[in-house]
């Protein structure tokens, strides 16, 4: 009844220790089990005014920081079916249950990492109709985050585990207000395109044959949630799992086929088995043209091309001419060198030989 009550019992000095101590005092009479209806009842006040601090919007993530909801997971492994322990495990649901009553994206990531869904998914199998009504809304309310929607549905485990409970339960013809939370689990389960491929064969057909029709009567809310569940799996999934995709999606190239005989040209660019790490083979660049190319406006070489490790005056690939070019326009041609095997004071140019005295 007092609104400032959470923040005063978290900045007060000591008082949130002093409950944490009161906490764990009980944790000896959870195993072997030896809870009695005193101790448990002093339990559910202590954890009462954990939900009030849970609950307020100053002390939530402080709360949640401190991680006081490691103390708490205890109380919800129990397994007794004794009044004692029933009503600890469910004023323990509610403290979880203030903290995702508020949409937020840091408590569902903080609770997925903790074993709040396995713990839940058990007392919605063997918990009592509050109890597994209270469960069922903390994982509806964790999987209509983003985040706990992935983690449901990132692997078949996980996601047929939730699906089997909430199958079960709908076996058990539970209470309007339980099968609310049902179908609304399932509905937002058909978000996830496998989920959604996976449910339309895996919802039970008490969902869909009007079993359920009296007593969803009264409560528009529910009729809503499972028409539109039975009409989004009417249709076939948007987003049904990829084919395995083909070479060129999936960035493989085809084959360069092989130059044909006679040096023809290569029938286009493309990376070969064993190219370099440049992009192109020896053969691709061997065989790209059949010679090298002529000049812009000359004729086509008539003789073959350069020599590997011929002089560097030889002929350029892209002259026309196949003698030596002329050093100079109009200059005359250069006279030939001495004739091999001639002496050395031979003289090779032309003219009278001079007389010897």
């Amino acid at each position: 009844m007092f609104p400032d009550l959470a923040p005063l019992m978290w900045h007060s000095f000591g008082t949130m220790f002093v409950l944490l101590q009161e906490i764990m005092s009980f944790y000896p009479a959870l195993s072997p089990p030896m809870l009695s209806a005193s101790v448990s009842n002093r339990a559910c006040n202590v954890l009462a005014l954990l939900q009030s601090v849970a609950s307020h919007p100053e002390t939530r993530i402080p709360f949640l920081k401190a991680e006081f909801t490691e103390y708490l997971y205890p109380f919800l492994n129990t397994t007794s079916n004794a009044r004692s322990f029933e009503y600890l495990r469910l004023t323990a649901l509610g403290v979880f249950g203030a903290l995702v009553k508020v949409d937020d994206t840091e408590v569902v990531n903080t609770l997925l990492d903790g074993h709040i869904i396995p713990l839940c998914l058990r007392i919605m199998e063997t918990g009592s109709e509050l109890s597994k009504t209270v469960a069922t809304f903390i994982v509806q309310k964790i999987i209509l985050d983003e985040a706990g929607l992935q983690y449901i549905c990132a692997t078949p485990e996980r996601f047929f585990g939730i699906a089997i409970v909430l199958a079960r339960m709908v076996a058990e013809q539970p209470s309007t207000r339980l099968l609310k939370h049902i179908v609304r689990c399932y509905l937002r389960l058909t978000d996830d395109p496998r989920a959604h491929i996976a449910l339309q064969t895996h919802l039970p057909e008490a969902l869909r044959d009007g079993t359920f029709d009296n007593g969803l009567r009264d409560d528009a809310v529910a009729r809503h949630y499972r028409q539109q569940l039975l009409d989004n799996l009417a249709v076939p999934a948007g987003g049904a799992p990829p084919a395995v995709p083909g070479s060129a999606a999936a960035g493989v190239t085809q084959p360069v086929p092989a130059p044909a005989a006679g040096g023809a040209p290569h029938p286009g660019p493309g990376s070969v088995a064993g190219a370099s790490p440049e992009g192109s083979s020896q053969e691709g660049l061997s065989h790209a043209h059949p010679g090298p190319a002529p000049s812009a406006g000359a004729a086509p070489h008539p003789g073959p091309g350069p020599v590997v490790g011929g002089s560097p005056g030889g002929s350029s690939p892209s002259s026309a001419h196949p003698g030596p070019a002329p050093t100079e326009v109009g200059a005359p041609h250069p006279a030939p060198g001495p004739v091999a095997g001639g002496r050395p004071g031979g003289s090779s140019q032309a003219g009278p030989r001079r007389r010897r005295r």
